[in-house]
């Protein structure tokens, strides 16, 4: 019941609205109303029960342009469709109405809708510029005013309304004056003067607020430019400037670049830059200034050694109207680079320095100097090589070349001193003076031998006058302190003996057989050398060399004398001396040939038995000593034969009859030397019964014969040739220890020093002799021997002493003169072996 009742009242209502509205239904929205939003019940208000807006399809009906507004076909409601914006849809009109026509159909019918939007402040006041610059000039007075462009507000009524502000400034006020009631000019004011220099621009915020609620604002940016006139003059930003450049800059080095500095603006800003006032006026030259960029450049070479500083004053002048003008003052240093080197002098010099100065002395006075200062004018000197001399600094830029070490004028004569001087630059710079410093002699250095002992070897019956050997003392010193003259100093032999010792028949001073050269050295023979006389010569040599005082030396020759095969073998009567049992019979053949001998020998007699032994002494020694026996007759296939090295006549077969009664041996005794000697001995043999040779064997022993029998003889002359035997070996010892300590001295001057020889190989020979023989032994290399003539010859011999001569002179012949001989090399190996 109730619900019926409300339906009438509305119904009632509404038509009652409907009669009064003149058939017109009116809604009203705001402006930005969301889409969906209900504008108002059309339906109901339309007097349509509940389904019959959608049954009679409940439209609007479009006029030509988006309504924004649509009816809801279930609810019948209008609502929003789009965005509604007042000021698009009317502008700045009041009030903005959209009249609407809603189509009914069943019965058709026809309805006028008017939805009124109303405004809200949507929009904020705007300026026709974010930015809005002008200019004024900095000479404008306080009070003066310049109008601004004011803002606009979409919207209406009070949120049209606009009111204005500015930022705070110091120089500027914001007036507003009312040019209607709608509108509001605003101005600009300048309440302070105005100095571009401070600040050339002013930014100011100018902000329109509207009424609505909330207000909105807009703002502009106001950009006020000061204009400038020439009220400032140029500036530098420091009064003085200091500048360095190395002496070394190139031309065109950018040394500085001066900027002055004028507030103003424009022509009043331009600057042009001239230097003035040099000191020193040089500068001028040097120094050149860019007028529009101020830049300082070089435009010569520098030197700092002529001028290091360069004092000049810079003007700045501006283009305005009057141009005024800015100063300062620039101070250009210029820097040292080590672009001198050293120099170094010698003021004073005392040469040649005797070897014998004594340490300190001074041998030369030097000045040293560097142009350059600071660290590269600082020098520092050293001498080379570094001995013996020294520097010693005097005083700054003095020194002093002096001894710190002995001299030795024949170790080194004359020095190259080269003085050095180097800077502290970097890189460092060096100078050098050399100085030539020859040394003058004393006579410090006595005539020294090359060996301290010479070994002379010659050979016998030299001529007289036959250079021996030639000696030669070195003096390191020079003119006559090296001037060396020579004498024998003393030294000699025993006459008759080969020791040199003294003994013999009497002593004979070495200077009766040798002489030496005073100038060359040279070891002459005074008379011809016999070796069966004089084996060995020893004596020194005195080499005096010229100085003051004369200095000596001495060297020791050994002078041995080399044999020669001069005798010829000798033999030796028997034993006992006297005739010999063969004089009976025979005795006148043995009388009229020395050489020959008796034997004999018994029938039957066994090969091998000795007959008899031929002795024989040869005067030489070595191998002009050693003798050899050889059977010349009968030749072939004799009943006889010889010992080859024992002289011992043995049978070679057992005695026939038929070999005779007697048996004739010629026997020839020969040396070894060369051309070798020989002496021949005939041997008779007489075969005869074994009973008569143990006689004849019995006579010969009583009678001292030297010969042995065939039979019991045998015994005594076995025992005369074991006791020659012992005398040849006590002879060869007694040479060969001679020879001995010869080598020993040798080998101990080996290491002396010694003059160049020559030298050559030999032959190596190694002999031994049987019982009666001797020794001889050449090593190759083991002596190197300088011959007179320059012939090398390696061959050393090592002699025996001979058997005692027989009676009576030994034959002799002369052999042509040979070569003397000096031993001067060492040996490598041992120089005999007995």
């Amino acid at each position: 019941m109730s619900v019926c009742v409300r339906a009438v009242v509305r119904v009632l209502v509404l038509q009652a609205a409907w009669a009064l509205g003149g058939g017109q239904v009116r809604y009203s929205v705001p402006e930005e109303a969301k889409g969906g939003t209900v504008v108002g019940r059309l339906a109901q208000d339309l007097g349509l029960e509940a389904g019959e807006a959608e049954a009679r399809r409940l439209r609007l009906v479009s006029q030509g342009r988006r309504a924004s507004v649509e009816v809801s076909g279930a609810s019948g409601a209008l609502v929003v469709s789009s965005r509604l914006d007042r000021e698009e849809l009317c502008g700045k009109s009041a009030p903005c109405a959209l009249r609407l026509e809603v189509l009914l159909e069943r019965p058709l019918r026809v309805f006028h809708v008017e939805v009124e939007v109303t405004d809200i402040n949507d929009n904020a006041p705007l300026f026709p510029v974010k930015e809005e610059a002008f200019s004024i000039a900095e000479s404008s007075l306080p009070g003066s005013r310049f109008p601004l462009e004011g803002a606009s507000d979409a919207d209406i009524g009070a949120n049209a309304q606009l009111s204005y502000t500015l930022s705070p400034s110091e120089h500027f006020a914001l007036e507003l004056q009312k040019k209607n009631e709608r509108n509001i000019i605003p101005y600009l004011a300048l309440k302070k003067s105005l100095d571009r220099e401070s600040l050339a621009e002013h930014r100011l915020l100018l902000t329109a607020s509207d009424g609505g609620r909330p207000s909105l604002t807009g703002t502009v940016e106001l950009v006020v430019s000061v204009l400038d006139v020439n009220d400032n003059a140029p500036q530098f930003n420091q009064s003085v400037y200091k500048v360095q450049v190395l002496e070394s800059a190139a031309e065109g080095t950018l040394l500085t670049r001066l900027g002055a500095t004028d507030p103003d603006e424009g022509s009043n800003s331009e600057v042009a830059y001239s230097a003035t006032k040099f000191t020193p006026l040089s500068g001028r030259d040097l120094i050149s200034v860019n007028p529009q960029t101020g830049e300082i450049r070089l435009v010569g070479a520098l030197d700092f050694e002529e001028v290091s500083v360069f004092d000049f004053s810079i003007e700045a002048r501006d283009k305005g109207t009057p141009p005024l003008s800015g100063h300062c003052s620039v101070e250009l240093e210029v820097l040292d680079v080590n672009d001198n080197a050293p120099e170094v002098w010698v003021t004073s010099l005392s040469v040649p320095v005797a070897e014998d100065a004594s340490l300190g002395t001074v041998v030369a006075l030097l000045s040293v100097s560097d142009r350059d200062s600071g660290s590269n004018g600082r020098v520092r000197c050293a001498v080379w090589p570094p001995s013996p001399f020294g520097l010693v600094a005097t005083f700054a830029g003095s020194y002093s070349l002096v001894l710190r070490e002995a001299l030795d004028r024949e170790r080194v004569s004359e020095y190259e001193v080269e003085v050095r001087a180097e800077d502290g630059g970097a890189p460092p710079l060096r100078a050098s003076r050399g100085l030539r410093v020859p040394v003058s002699d004393v006579n410090d250095n006595a005539p020294a031998f090359a060996q301290a002992v010479y070994t002379v070897l010659a050979r016998e019956n030299n001529a007289a006058g036959a250079e021996l050997a030639r000696l030669w003392a070195r003096d390191p010193d020079e003119a006559g302190n090296g001037r060396v003259s020579y004498s024998v100093a003393e030294g000699g032999a025993g006459a008759g003996a080969g020791s040199g010792s003294g003994s013999g028949s009497g002593w004979r001073p070495a200077s009766s057989y040798v002489s030496v050269d005073a100038e060359s050295g040279r070891l002459w023979a005074l008379q011809p050398l016999d070796y069966e006389e004089l084996q060995v010569l020893q004596f020194e040599v005195r080499a005096v060399d010229a100085g003051e005082p004369p200095l000596c030396g001495n060297a020791t020759v050994q002078l041995f004398v080399v044999d020669e095969n001069d005798n010829a073998p000798a033999l030796l009567p028997p034993a006992g001396g006297g005739p010999g049992p063969w004089a009976a019979g025979e005795a006148s053949a043995s009388a009229s040939a020395p050489g020959s001998l008796w034997a004999w020998a018994a029938w039957g007699a066994p090969a091998g038995q000795v007959v008899a032994k031929i002795r024989a002494v040869d005067a030489d020694s070595g191998y002009n000593a050693w003798l050899r026996y050889e059977l010349w007759e009968p030749r072939g296939k004799g009943p006889f034969r010889v010992g080859l090295y024992s002289g011992e006549v043995s049978t070679a077969r057992a005695l026939e009859e038929a070999d005779g009664p007697r048996q004739r041996l010629l026997i020839v005794v020969r040396d070894h030397g060369e051309p070798s000697r020989s002496a021949t001995a005939t041997l008779s043999v007489s075969l005869v019964e074994g009973a008569e040779a143990a006689l004849a064997a019995a006579g010969a022993v009583s009678a001292g014969a030297g010969l042995r029998p065939a039979s019991g003889a045998e015994g005594g002359a076995a025992a005369a040739a074991a006791a020659t035997n012992v005398w040849l070996v006590v002879a060869i010892c007694a040479v060969s220890s001679l020879f001995l300590l010869a080598v020993v001295l040798y080998g101990a001057s080996r290491w002396a020093p010694r003059a160049a020889v020559l030298s050559g190989p030999g032959p190596a020979t190694l002999v031994c002799a049987s019982e009666v023989g001797s020794w001889s032994y050449s090593q190759r290399q083991s002596r190197s021997l300088c011959v007179a003539d320059g012939a090398g010859k390696s061959d050393l011999m090592v002699f025996s002493p001979n058997c005692p001569p027989p009676p009576g002179p030994a034959p002799k012949e002369t052999p042509q003169e040979p070569p003397a001989l000096l031993d001067t090399v060492s040996a490598t190996r041992p120089p005999f072996a007995p």
